[in-house]
């Protein structure tokens, strides 16, 4: 498919009013999150593309600071061409990541700090050390406080949407997209299944808090190489 196909079967929904919430995971078929800890044991470069043009298309990207620290995250790459992608689609030139970490564990010079073009968004509680608070932004990072004790995903996503981050695309992991289903702020899963199984000990794709099952509808199914990349919209 042609890069104008995809982008118009995932863009996102046009004159947005409110954040919109679009979680992108790849999983095994037996259900597995991740090989060796690490999600890249399960992609592809179809589950690539998307996943590229998942960020290629957002406002901003969120992730958890387990994930982001998992994956050695730093701030979004882009090039020439995704650059004149995101300015077609009257978006920045650089989505910001977004950090949601409680105890503001993400450590000042972790790359997803230090090695970016734009600051990071760190999303934590009030009562999250103010020593690390401090050193975050002394690195760089805009923190942001949604919460007392604990992150309160509405607060983040409204946080998120005041400054105009309406397109957020979330990349895991599983115990933030639990608190995003709990709070039901899903409105998209971009999911690829892997044809491996991965056996029993890795996680899944969402892990913690228990949530109120939401009837989800197949938008599109596509196939390469033994890969199903399947998105789900809100019925």
């Amino acid at each position: 498919m042609s890069d104008d196909d995809l982008e118009a079967i995932y863009d996102y929904p046009a004159d947005l009013d409110r954040p919109w919430v679009q979680a992108n995971f790849v999983a095994s078929a037996d259900g597995a999150v991740s090989v060796d800890e690490r999600s890249e044991g399960l992609s592809s470069p179809a589950d690539k593309r998307v996943f590229l043009l998942g960020r290629d298309l957002a406002d901003v990207v969120l992730v958890g600071a387990g994930t982001a620290l998992a994956e050695t995250y730093r701030g979004a790459r882009t090039t020439e061409a995704r650059r004149e992608r995101r300015r077609r689609h009257g978006l920045s030139d650089v989505p910001p990541v977004a950090v949601v970490t409680r105890r503001c564990s993400i450590p000042p010079d972790a790359p997803v700090v230090t090695d970016t073009s734009v600051p990071t968004l760190v999303i934590t509680a009030a009562d999250a050390p103010a020593d690390r608070r401090a050193a975050l932004t002394d690195a760089g990072a805009e923190v942001l406080l949604a919460g007392e004790d604990t992150v309160d995903p509405a607060a983040a996503i409204r946080l998120l949407g005041e400054r105009g981050l309406l397109r957020i695309d979330c990349e895991g992991g599983p115990h933030l997209f639990a608190s995003l289903m709990a709070a039901d702020l899903v409105d998209q899963v971009c999911l690829t299944y892997a044809p491996l199984l991965a056996g029993p000990g890795p996680g899944r794709i969402v892990a913690g808090l228990p949530s109120t099952p939401r009837d989800m509808t197949l938008r599109s199914l596509l196939h390469e190489d033994g890969f199903l990349l399947a998105r789900y919209r809100r019925a």
